[in-house]
């Protein structure tokens, strides 16, 4: 047994739990942020996807928003479009493309989203916007769990408040990532060898989400969601500079 492997496992979802209970969303791009290095990535995928789920849970229950159907119709429809894609690519993942790709998503994404108070809000495209914004969505959910970051973007470009926000990408992710992980036991990608490191994520996530979400309640998302998303960007520019020398050199 490799201990500093369950390490890396359980200090991902530890940190990455407290990112989600506190925002809704982001797990996967945070435990990914540290598992990218040393986990393969089919066992980081489901150990992303299965700490995604398992906090979405615990952060559903705990910060409740509820929803608006007509709203959030669209994101659902259009990821369960999506989630099946990305469960049928995962298996023919290369390990430096997807460092390069979560990098690179990363890097643009973030600083996007810091900007975002800046950017004029986005009013074209309607509901047909918004079920593209899911299917993309549920593509990177079958990827890795990280539902979240597109519908979360557009979210926030289509001008939504807050507690609206976190309840179309809270409900959205939680449904993705029930449909993703039921893909994910019957295609045979949820190995007998992966239950101890799901095992040790479905712990390291229950206090940290816990704390994470008391803290939404009671504190503004913005200046935390800043700090989060610059360290996030550091490692997006991190892992492009470990695996583009590597796709160049090809």
């Amino acid at each position: 047994m490799d201990s500093s492997l369950y390490l890396v496992v359980a200090l991902g979802a530890i940190v990455a739990g407290f990112v989600q209970g506190l925002s809704g969303f982001a797990f996967g791009l945070v435990a990914m942020s540290f598992w990218a290095w040393t986990v393969e990535p089919k066992l980081a995928a489901v150990l992303a996807l299965f700490g995604a789920l398992t906090g979405q849970v615990i952060a559903a229950v705990t910060v409740r928003r509820g929803f608006d159907r007509a709203l959030l119709l669209p994101f659902v429809l259009g990821g369960l479009v999506g989630v099946p894609i990305g469960v049928w690519l995962l298996p023919s993942l290369d390990v430096a493309l997807f460092k390069a790709c979560l990098g690179t998503l990363l890097v643009i994404w973030c600083p996007a989203m810091l900007m975002a108070r800046r950017l004029p809000h986005v009013k074209a495209g309607g509901r047909t916007a918004d079920g593209i914004a899911g299917m993309i969505g549920g593509i990177c959910g079958g990827l890795g769990g990280f539902t979240g970051a597109i519908p979360t973007l557009w979210c926030t470009l289509r001008g939504m408040e807050k507690d609206v926000q976190r309840s179309v990408v809270q409900n959205f992710n939680l449904s993705m990532q029930v449909v993703a992980f039921a893909l994910y036991l019957s295609a045979g990608l949820v190995e007998l060898r992966m239950l101890p490191y799901l095992g040790i994520v479905a712990v390291a996530v229950l206090v940290p989400v816990l704390l994470g979400a008391r803290l939404y309640i009671g504190i503004s998302e913005a200046r935390f969601r800043q700090i989060v998303l610059g360290l996030l960007t550091l490692s997006g520019v991190a892992l492009l500079s470990s695996s583009l020398p590597v796709l160049l050199a090809r």
